[in-house]
């Protein structure tokens, strides 16, 4: 299993605690893209998106869907859980609901 299917809630924390902002997915995905030395135009050629939607969605002006996240994490190698989990902060954030999202294990699949 590789480091980046790894991702947990300790080190999205972490991330925030060295950026000095919330954690979103879009800040998370800039922080992928820049850790990996990566051009806007070959990221956004990866996840098959415009430049100018990932300079978005990057810029938390766009969001993005679960299900899209989900799709985006398993082109990356990262964890779903926590794009999804992200994905859904954001949209709950987004509506001024002031709840946290949190991520449980699907106990069904260890059955």
């Amino acid at each position: 299993m590789s480091i980046k299917s790894k991702m947990t809630e300790k080190t999205l924390h972490e991330i925030e605690t060295i950026t000095g902002v919330k954690l979103t997915l879009g800040k998370l995905i800039w922080s992928i893209r820049e850790a990996d030395g990566i051009s806007q135009v070959a990221f956004a050629a990866k996840l098959e998106i415009s430049k100018q939607h990932l300079c978005d969605i990057e810029h938390d002006r766009k969001s993005i869907s679960p299900k899209l996240a989900s799709e985006y994490a398993g082109i990356l190698g990262y964890s779903k859980e926590q794009f999804i989990r992200l994905a859904l902060q954001d949209l709950v954030d987004r509506d001024g609901l002031h709840v946290q999202i949190e991520v449980t294990p699907d106990l069904r699949k260890a059955a």
